[in-house]
């Protein structure tokens, strides 16, 4: 491919509900290989890739407390969750023989490995698209967190926020026609603002290590390499004054 990745490592957040496609629920086979083929696209560029996905279209902890469930035990069932959809993508990822690997915060050695931070390194610089699932593996934390912690901890030089939208907008623009959409922001922006990118741990995490975040439409084809090299639509998160 002809684009040239100005970031050497990433890692892609994406949301649970990103593998619905149409669906209400569960898992859209179009949806996983539409995205399995944009990361072989940006491997095939050289990047070495890592993923943390969501699970809310499994179950969400949250809305797991709304019918009687204890916080903890709500967060651990979408903890196993994001366990059910690294599983599946990482199927259809190596269907299109990308070598991929799965790291659980919560260990379970019959599915996967466990999360391990120098085995996760030596797995990307091998090429392989690692795949962290069940969060940070505590409850009480979100999976943008877990992403943030988790690029932090790889070294990434960007966290890429794969979205329904292609950007970061004041407001849904779904919902509210004159929303406006942001071409760059400063974390202080995001926090000050409480703009609905990622909670605030996540934001103050990547602050905090000078992780600039993208955020862009994963339904959009082509969108994550065009990002990745550096032009494509997207809002960057980052301090201000940098280049």
């Amino acid at each position: 491919m002809a684009e040239k990745p100005i970031y050497r490592r990433v890692l892609l957040k994406l949301s649970g509900e990103g593998l619905m496609g149409a669906k209400q629920f569960g898992f859209e086979s179009q949806a996983m290989e539409r995205i399995a083929h944009e990361v072989r696209v940006v491997r095939d560029m050289g990047v070495e890739i890592c993923l943390v996905i969501g699970g809310g279209n499994i179950f969400r902890g949250l809305s797991g407390m709304a019918t009687g469930i204890e916080r903890a035990s709500a967060d651990h069932m979408g903890m196993l969750a994001t366990v059910i959809n690294a599983l599946g993508v990482q199927s259809v990822l190596e269907s299109i023989d990308v070598e991929t690997r799965v790291l659980s915060a919560i260990p379970m050695a019959s599915v996967c490995e466990p999360y391990i931070r120098r085995r996760a390194v030596r797995h990307l610089q091998k090429g392989r698209v690692v795949i962290f699932a069940a969060g940070t593996g505590n409850p009480y934390f979100t999976t943008d967190t877990a992403a943030a912690l988790r690029a932090a901890e790889m070294g990434c030089d960007a966290l890429m926020k794969g979205t329904q939208v292609d950007g970061v907008y004041s407001a849904d623009p779904k919902k509210v026609k004159d929303a406006k959409r942001y071409e760059e922001l400063s974390y202080k922006d995001v926090l000050t603002n409480d703009l609905e990118v990622m909670d605030a741990s996540a934001i103050s995490l990547a602050r905090e290590n000078g992780i600039p975040i993208l955020v862009f439409s994963i339904h959009t084809p082509g969108a994550f390499a065009e990002v990745v090299a550096g032009r494509g639509k997207s809002t960057i998160i980052r301090e201000l004054g940098e280049a």
